[in-house]
């Protein structure tokens, strides 16, 4: 444990989108991915929409060509471990330096996703919930203590409100809450909601350069004007030096007692790095 003062570090970014059919989500991810990496060899797109992303290719958007990006393609069941699986793959290449999750919702609400898990589950619902929650958060770990860009699509439950237009009421679609768990939207970097006219609003901005801002349409600049903001301030942790560390913390911990005192130690942050609760735990049986 230590106290020192407070300082900002070039960090990872990680993004949602979210917005209802046809509001531009897989646009836009790709163009903030561009702005991001510029270079479309070096973005990734994990595709659960039966390979549509490939269909933006060639794609001219204002002054810039959508180029091959790289693709893994998951179908159903939309497992948490699925995702994790596919997240992983994209860690491994070094050249990838941006992933885009398009989409999200499908581990949430698909087939095979953890609603559905749980519908096929016999006994008592919490104890159901006990075992689900733990595979959820995992997914969600993966994005957050991954060491690359991810920005993440989620599928907002649409609605219509009637809108005047030319003097006459009629109805317009918008987006509503994200489908995914409540409170996904804090693991974010930055949350932007997008409605059926691709004009985007900051719902939560950690960077502070979109909040409070008019609505805009997200460009490749976006993009480039987040790759300069995550690239300011002293060096990045590497997320998996810190899981390290913290393990071997524990694994040096002889009894019970100094396990429980390490434990303490740690701040909430530090006990939900991946994998760490899990270490932990073995490392409790042991000395038992």
């Amino acid at each position: 444990m230590e106290l020192k003062k407070a300082s900002r570090k070039q960090l990872k970014l990680k993004v949602a989108l979210n917005g209802s059919s046809g509001s531009g989500k897989t646009t836009s991810a790709l163009l903030i991915a561009y702005g991001l990496t510029n270079s479309w060899d070096k973005v990734a797109v994990i595709d659960t929409e039966n390979r549509s992303s490939e269909l933006y290719v060639g794609m001219k958007v204002n002054d810039l060509t959508i180029g091959e990006f790289n693709t893994i393609q998951i179908s159903k069941p939309y497992s948490p471990e699925k995702y994790v699986q596919a997240i992983e793959m994209c860690l491994k290449e070094n050249e990838i330096e941006c992933i885009i999750i398009d989409s999200a919702s499908h581990e949430w609400e698909g087939s095979g996703g953890v609603l559905d898990i749980h519908t096929t589950m016999t006994g008592n619902s919490f104890t159901n919930w006990g075992k689900l929650t733990p595979r959820h958060n995992k997914f969600i770990e993966t994005i957050v203590n991954a060491p690359k860009h991810i920005i993440a699509t989620f599928r907002s439950k649409s609605d219509y409100v009637m809108s005047e237009k030319n003097g006459k009421q009629v109805p317009e679609k918008v987006g509503l809450k994200a489908i995914t768990r409540e409170g996904v939207d804090y693991e974010f970097t930055l949350c932007f909601d997008i409605d059926i006219k691709h004009n985007a609003v900051a719902s939560k901005d950690r960077t502070n350069l979109f909040m409070d801002k008019p609505d805009f349409v997200i460009t490749s600049e976006t993009g480039n004007i987040l790759k300069q903001w995550s690239e300011t301030g002293t060096e990045a942790i590497n997320p998996m030096d810190e899981i390290n560390k913290i393990k071997g913390l524990l694994d040096d911990c002889l009894t019970l007692e100094q396990l429980g005192i390490t434990w303490t130690a740690l701040n909430p942050e530090q006990k939900n790095l991946q994998g760490i609760l899990e270490h932990k735990d073995k490392l409790k049986a042991t000395l038992k």
